[in-house]
C-alpha cells in the first residue's frame, strides 16, 4: 500500500522542561500543550532529602541546572522551563533571575522558572493581592510568601498541608478545602503552589466558586513557556488562558460563591494512598461535593477535557 501521501509527521515546536527527580505529573503538563508542541523533559538527580528548603536548594543548584539543560539541548528546544516552584523561589527574586541566566548561558535559548512565570502571570492579570495554597511545610510556605513580598505582591491569606513527600497523591478535595480557607480576605487571585500538586481539573471549578482567577504552578509554567515561542496554552475556562473566562465567573467578584463540583473519584485518590490531612495549624471545614443544576431545555452539555485519560469537568 502506498502511504507516500501522508508526508510524515507534522512539524513540532519544542519546549524543554527541567523537573525535580520526584516530579510525577508529566501528563498534567501535557494537558495545557497544543498539538503542534512537544515537551522534552529531564529530571534532576535523585537526592535522599524530603521536601524542604534544603531540597529546594539542592535541586536548583546552578551546576545541576546546567547539566540538565545540556541534556535537553540534544533535541534543540526553543525555550527552557525549570518546573519547580520551591526550587525557584527559595533564593528570592535575585536567585530566580540568576537561575534563568545560568540556564540561558548553558542552553543559549530563552529560559524561565515556575516562580518567574507566576510573577509574569500575576502581572498579566493585574493581581497585586493574592492568596496562596501549598502542600509544603510552614517554613517552605514562608519562603514563598517572602519571594512574593520581594516582588511587591501582598499575600492576603494562605493555607498549607505540611507534606514532605508524595505530594502528587493529594486529592482535589484537599486543594478545595485549602482554597476556601485562604481566600477569606478578598484577594485579586489565588495561587496553588507546587508543580507536583494536581490542579488541572479543579481550576475552572474554583474560579466559578471563588469568582477570581486561579493560578497553579504547572499552569503558569506551561503558559509562560508557550508564550515565549508565540503559542497559546490550552485549557477549559481558565482565566489566565481564556479571555472569555476572564470576563466570566472569575470576574464576577460581587456574586456570592457556590460550591464547586469535584470530579468523580478525585476525592478518593489521596485517601486511598494514605495522604495525611491538612496541617494541624488550619482547621478547614470538610468540602461537600456540589451538585450540578438541571440543564435548561436545549442547552448544550458542559465541556469535557480533550484528554480521555483525565478527569471530566462535571
Amino acid at each position: 500500500m502506498d502511504v507516500s501521501f501522508l508526508g510524515g509527521p507534522h512539524p513540532q515546536r519544542g519546549v524543554g522542561v527541567v523537573a525535580p527527580f520526584d516530579f510525577a505529573l508529566d501528563r498534567e503538563l501535557w494537558r495545557w500543550v497544543p498539538d503542534d508542541v512537544s515537551l522534552h523533559l529531564t529530571r534532576t538527580p535523585f537526592v535522599p532529602v524530603e521536601v524542604s528548603l534544603d531540597l529546594a536548594r539542592l535541586v536548583s543548584e546552578h551546576e545541576t541546572l546546567r547539566e540538565a539543560v545540556q541534556a535537553l539541548c540534544a533535541v534543540a528546544p526553543e525555550v527552557l522551563a525549570y518546573a519547580c516552584t520551591s526550587g525557584s523561589f527559595v533564593g528570592g527574586t535575585g536567585g530566580e533571575r540568576a537561575m534563568c541566566a545560568a540556564m540561558e548561558l548553558s542552553g543559549e535559548v530563552p529560559s524561565l522558572t515556575t516562580s518567574g512565570a507566576l510573577l509574569e502571570a500575576l502581572e498579566e492579570l493585574g493581581a497585586r493581592r493574592v492568596a496562596v495554597v501549598t502542600p509544603y511545610t510552614r517554613s517552605v510556605t514562608d519562603s514563598l510568601e517572602a519571594f512574593l513580598g520581594e516582588a511587591g505582591i501582598e499575600v492576603t491569606g494562605r493555607s498549607y498541608l505540611g507534606l514532605t513527600r508524595e505530594i502528587w497523591r493529594v486529592p482535589y478535595r484537599d486543594v478545595v478545602d485549602m482554597a476556601r480557607e485562604a481566600v477569606v480576605d478578598a484577594p485579586d487571585a489565588l495561587f496553588i503552589s507546587c508543580t507536583n500538586l494536581p490542579t488541572y481539573d479543579v481550576i475552572p471549578q474554583l474560579e466559578a466558586e471563588l469568582r477570581m482567577p486561579v493560578l497553579s504552578a504547572n499552569q503558569v509554567t506551561v503558559w509562560s513557556a508557550l508564550r515565549r515561542i508565540g503559542k497559546e496554552a490550552v485549557g477549559p475556562y481558565q482565566a489566565l488562558l481564556d479571555p472569555v473566562a476572564r470576563r466570566g465567573p472569575a470576574s464576577m467578584s460581587s456574586l456570592p460563591p457556590g460550591p464547586p463540583v469535584i470530579p468523580d473519584g478525585a476525592a478518593e485518590l489521596g485517601s486511598a494512598a494514605g495522604v495525611p490531612g491538612p496541617s494541624a495549624e488550619r482547621e478547614p471545614e470538610p468540602a461537600v461535593a456540589g451538585t450540578e443544576p438541571e440543564a435548561a431545555e436545549g442547552a448544550e452539555p458542559p465541556p469535557f477535557p480533550d484528554d480521555p485519560g483525565g478527569l471530566p469537568l462535571l
